[in-house]
C-alpha cells in the first residue's frame, strides 16, 4: 500500500485554526495545538455567554427599575403586581429605559401603579 503524506490537508486544517486564533495572545496565536486548544475553550465560553447574556441583562434592567421604584415610594415587587392589575403591557427592558432615560415618565407610569394597588 502506497505512504500517503498529509501535507496540503494538515496545512489547510492549521491555517483554519491558525485563522480563527487571531487576535489571542502569544503562542496561543502562533502555534497550532496552543491555538487549537485555546479556541475550544473559547468557542465554549462564547456558547456559555450567549446564554448567560440574556440572565445578565434581565438583572441589570431590575435593578434599574427597582432603583426607579424607591424613589418613587414602591417595591419592585409592589410595581410589577400593579402593572399587571393596571394592565400595563411594557416589559423590563422598555421599564428600565425609561427608568434611566425618562424619569417623569416613569413616575407617570408609578402613579397609574399605585392607582391600581
Amino acid at each position: 500500500m502506497a505512504r500517503v503524506k498529509t501535507g496540503v490537508v494538515r496545512r489547510r486544517r492549521h491555517k483554519k485554526i491558525l485563522k480563527l486564533a487571531r487576535g489571542f495572545y502569544s503562542g496561543r496565536r502562533k502555534h497550532f495545538r496552543k491555538a487549537k486548544e485555546q479556541l475550544e475553550r473559547s468557542l465554549v465560553y462564547a456558547y456559555r455567554d450567549r446564554r448567560r447574556k440574556k440572565r445578565d441583562f434581565r438583572r441589570l434592567w431590575i435593578i434599574r427599575i427597582n432603583a426607579a421604584c424607591r424613589l418613587n415610594d414602591l417595591s419592585y415587587s409592589r410595581f410589577i403586581n400593579g402593572l399587571k392589575k393596571a394592565g400595563i403591557e411594557l416589559d423590563r427592558k422598555i421599564l428600565a429605559d425609561l427608568a434611566m432615560n425618562d424619569p417623569s415618565a416613569f413616575a407617570k407610569i408609578a402613579q397609574d401603579v399605585k392607582k391600581a394597588l
